[in-house]
């Protein structure tokens, strides 16, 4: 199920993943419209899925190697079977916007990379303010297997079926969220 709502100030989509393969799947619908020098801002609370999704997506965009969490290196870099490079980070443990910047994020976006940073609200003030957000979390009353989950960030347990919600700020992701609706609308 994809939901669609729009009102003068935002455009956003809703879908629901009832495991991590769906999950997968999201992260795959994106990889239809993502482009060189974007930026995806992901977020939830820990255990939510968001390596989950950045997993489907990098799969649909050629990535041939293992995609796993970057919480303790930061930052992974893979590449697409389309010769840019997709980056993969993990902002939870720094502190300070200047040690985002040191990342050198910005830089390789405009060299062509495009980023999924996971806990990116922490980073939206020093990157593109035109990104795109997504939030995956546990929908509201869904059951489903108990999972739980450990990482450096700690401990969370969680079940079942997961909302992804995806919302455009900035021209660019305004133009292209209808497309993402209909690519959501498949991968459901």
């Amino acid at each position: 199920m994809v939901a669609v709502a729009e009102d003068a100030d935002d455009l956003s989509l809703e879908a629901l993943a009832a495991t991590p393969e769906a999950t997968r799947r999201l992260g795959a619908a994106l990889a239809s419209v993502l482009q060189p020098g974007d930026t995806v801002l992901l977020g939830g609370e820990l255990g939510a899925g968001k390596t989950t999704f950045v997993q489907g997506l990098a799969a649909a965009l050629g990535v041939t190697e293992p995609v796993t969490s970057p919480t303790f290196v930061l930052v992974h870099q893979y590449a697409t079977a389309s010769g840019w490079d997709l980056l993969h980070a993990d902002v939870w443990r720094l502190e300070q916007l200047s040690e985002v910047v040191d990342l050198a994020l910005p830089e390789q976006l405009e060299e062509g990379a495009a980023a999924v940073v996971e806990w990116g609200q922490r980073a939206a003030p020093v990157l593109a303010p035109d990104c795109l957000h997504v939030v995956i979390d546990f929908a509201p009353g869904a059951g489903g297997t108990n999972l739980t989950v450990t990482s450096g960030a700690g401990t969370a347990s969680a079940a079942g079926t997961r909302r992804a919600r995806f919302s455009a700020q900035g021209a660019g992701w305004r133009q292209r969220m209808m497309a993402l609706a209909a690519a959501l609308a498949s991968a459901a």
